[in-house]
């Protein structure tokens, strides 16, 4: 009786295996999918904490955007503004691999602005 119990377990190794490894394959994917929008939050991050500084210590538009696109993910949006004795940088990107996805990261940062010292000597 022990080998007709045997002989009825073939194959089920196999049809397990066939179920199991797409879900093995999907959950890796999604977990690669956030290690990237994670990447691309951090770089967020540091890129308007980068131009935040620089347009604290009051550089051109241009020279913020362009400090912030060398740390920002490629084609982040930047938006730099003044408000009072504040400016604003706010840098709005994709992450990498996620292009056909409407997913979007966004990160602001806010400085006082600086006062030149020695202006007009």
């Amino acid at each position: 009786m022990r080998r007709c119990e045997r002989g009825a377990d073939r194959g089920f190794v196999t049809a397990e295996a066939a179920v199991v490894l797409p879900v093995l394959v999907m959950f890796a994917m999604a977990l690669v999918w956030v290690l990237l929008a994670v990447a691309a939050q951090i770089q967020c991050v540091d890129a308007a904490r980068t131009g935040a500084r620089a347009a604290a210590r009051q550089d051109s538009v241009d020279a913020v955007v362009e400090v912030v696109r060398g740390v920002a993910p490629r084609d982040a949006k930047v938006t730099v503004s003044r408000e009072g004795d504040q400016v604003r940088v706010a840098v709005v990107a994709r992450p990498p691999a996620l292009h056909g996805l409407p997913f979007e990261v966004r990160e602001e940062a806010v400085a006082s602005v600086e006062e030149t010292v020695g202006e007009g000597s």
